[in-house]
């Protein structure tokens, strides 16, 4: 009895041991990728703790899972897996600073097209990354100190694994809220839930939001809507006449500039222009320098929607995929019951982005989709058909159309990895210590060069005389991943407010009969809406619309990006600090509290109707606000 006694002390002690050897390894490996890879700006000591402490809950909880389904090879599934999910976190971060939602599995379709990009993503030294998965291999079958002694774990301490996660996160949470209260509400904020809760955790997180994603539309009433119609009613503002109908009844091209930052116009590498004919054309129109992108992680789609709809995309996933099948009123819609053929020009596959279902929401007539363009492989690069043969078809398409007609252009060659075959470079590369940004100024070099090729054809055709040209950049190229080659290059350091100020794109707004101008009102994508109406002037009855004539001298200045940050005439809010918009000083917070409020009003309103789908009852709501009206009149 003591010898049996003794082995069971022993058997218990080894298994024991594996259970901290194999834990500690994933701890370790865990620790590493979040506070050396991800940059989660870890401001203190607490912070650097919590961060350590963090991957521990996740961690018991999916060995113990692993174990209740298979034992120890459950456990070691759990590792594959969990090592998995992180290193696909690490690639999706090196491209987008951001973590994978749910909503963006949804879109794997993309990836088809994504093959040069991740190729640029991947480095070697990432095998390094699962050399733990051996050890851990070794520790869990091969480990014997003797042949009595084999880690063999049980069901029920799996179970124990798991219940012991639940007080480990419970912890965790309140020792991260000593930093940040109400941390969960901060949705918007990945890298900050990340930062206090770790990695796995937010994907469970976030699984449960998307459980009460999925429920909002199932429960959605007309009453839903009444709260975001009043909102958008207190801001409202009156109708601009400024300019106002100044292009009536003329064809209208948007030209969205794939990648494109303000940063580089105006500006040089190497002694010359980097967009020299954009230089020059922006003194021909009505030029907007405080214009900013709105997108998150639907990226170009994101850009489209904002324009279309004057609503936010969602923090999480990209609308055209996760909500293509909801009610809009968008503005091809509108234009076309005003006579317009509207159309979509982009030489890409018709799924990519889920456009093809999305367009169909949108209203859109006609999208003229890769299959409609004589692409070969002489005239096509990395992402595809090359910008200057996409300008000149797309523009012999459009000399034959019923007009008037409303284009929408999407190019693609200045995309990551922002490469081109060497008869394309017409700049010789950037000397900063990122590869991404050097290759930037060539392929931004490029594009201008195609555009100077199709804005003169433009301007010599029988369409210049009947059209306006509005082009503009639709998200960022260079993410703060790039921050040190950005500081080399602007030879200044780029803190938070430098990085907030480089998501501006630009912004033209070009046609005979439109005078030139600089503006500097601030404003974002989802200004563009109802400044084009106002130039055609097209009465737009859609009372959900957040955005505002950017033409309007009186305007409300307000823009919100996704993140919950914002810019108006007088500050910039990031993060909870507030800056000084002009000198980029930091200024007593208190200044920028309303502006958060606000921006924070916004974003949950738009997403409301968004996940509601409460357009579908835009109708039926604006019959009993009349009814409602008329029979205060007879009382």
């Amino acid at each position: 009895m003591f010898t049996n006694n003794k082995y069971i002390n022993k058997n218990t002690g080894f298994k024991l041991l594996v259970y901290a050897l194999v834990i500690g390894l994933f701890w370790l490996k865990m620790s590493y990728i979040q506070g050396n890879i991800f940059s989660l700006n870890v401001e203190n000591s607490n912070e650097a703790k919590i961060l350590a402490f963090n991957p521990l809950s996740s961690i018991f909880l999916i060995f113990g899972i692993g174990i209740l389904l298979g034992g120890r090879r459950g456990m070691f599934v759990s590792y594959i897996l969990g090592s998995i999910l992180l290193y696909v976190n690490i690639l999706f971060y090196r491209e987008y600073s951001d973590f994978i939602t749910i909503p963006m599995l949804s879109q794997v379709a993309n990836l088809a097209d994504l093959g040069g990009s991740i190729g640029t993503i991947l480095e070697y030294s990432d095998i390094l990354l699962f050399v733990d998965v051996l050890i851990a291999a070794f520790l869990l079958f091969y480990l014997k100190p003797s042949r009595f002694q084999v880690f063999k774990p049980k069901r029920r301490e799996g179970f124990i694994l798991a219940i012991i996660a639940i007080p480990l996160f419970m912890i965790n949470l309140q020792w991260a809220e000593t930093e940040r209260t109400d941390l969960l509400e901060r949705t918007f904020d990945r890298n900050m839930l990340v930062k206090y809760i770790g990695l796995i955790n937010y994907h469970v997180y976030d699984a449960v939001l998307q459980g009460q994603t999925e429920m909002k539309r199932s429960f959605a009433d007309s009453n839903e809507l009444v709260p975001a119609i009043n909102y958008l009613n207190e801001n409202k503002q009156e109708d601009s006449n400024r300019l106002e109908g100044v292009a009536e009844g003329k064809n209208v091209i948007v030209l969205s500039l794939e990648s494109t930052q303000t940063f580089v116009v105006d500006n040089t590498l190497h002694g010359e222009e980097v967009t020299p004919y954009f230089n020059d054309l922006k003194e021909e129109g009505i030029y907007f320098d405080n214009f900013y992108h709105q997108v998150k992680q639907g990226r170009t789609s994101d850009s489209e929607f904002l324009l279309a709809n004057s609503m936010y995309p969602l923090n999480r996933g990209a609308v055209f995929f996760t909500h293509s099948g909801n009610e809009y009123r968008g503005l091809p819609n509108l234009l076309s019951e005003n006579g317009y053929f509207t159309n979509v020009m982009h030489a890409n596959d018709k799924t990519f982005w889920n456009r093809n279902v999305m367009y169909d929401s949108l209203g859109y007539d006609e999208f003229f989709s890769k299959e409609d363009y004589p692409v070969t492989p002489e005239k096509s690069y990395s992402w595809g058909y090359l910008d200057e043969y996409f300008f000149q078809d797309s523009l012999n398409m459009m000399k034959e159309m019923e007009q008037p007609f409303y284009s929408k252009m999407i190019t693609l060659t200045n995309h990551y990895p922002f490469t081109l075959p060497e008869d394309k470079k017409y700049i010789e590369e950037g000397e900063t210590g990122s590869g991404t940004l050097n290759r930037y100024f060539q392929t931004i070099r490029y594009q201008d060069e195609a555009l100077k090729q199709f804005v003169e054809e433009f301007k010599n055709s029988d369409l210049y005389e009947d059209t306006i040209l509005v082009i503009y950049g639709d998200h960022f190229g260079i993410s703060e991943n790039h921050q040190k080659a950005m500081g080399e290059y602007l030879d200044k350091e780029i803190n938070d407010y430098e990085q907030f100020q480089l998501q501006r794109v630009p912004l033209l707004i070009y046609g005979k009969g439109i005078d030139a101008e600089k503006n500097h009102t601030v404003g974002g994508q989802i200004d563009l809406r109802p400044t084009l109406t106002n130039l055609l002037g097209i009465k737009d009855e859609n009372p959900i619309q957040f955005g505002h004539d950017l033409m309007d001298k009186d305007r409300r200045e307000l823009m919100v990006t996704r993140e919950g940050n914002f810019a108006n005439e007088d500050y910039v809010g990031i993060q909870g600090t507030c800056y000084d918009r002009e000198t980029g000083e930091e200024i007593e917070s208190d200044v920028c509290e309303e502006g958060f409020e606000k921006a924070q009003e916004e974003l949950e309103t738009s997403d409301s109707i968004i996940y509601g789908d409460l357009l579908r009852y835009l109708d039926e709501t604006e019959m009993i606000e009349e009814e409602m009206k008329s029979n205060k009149k007879e009382e």
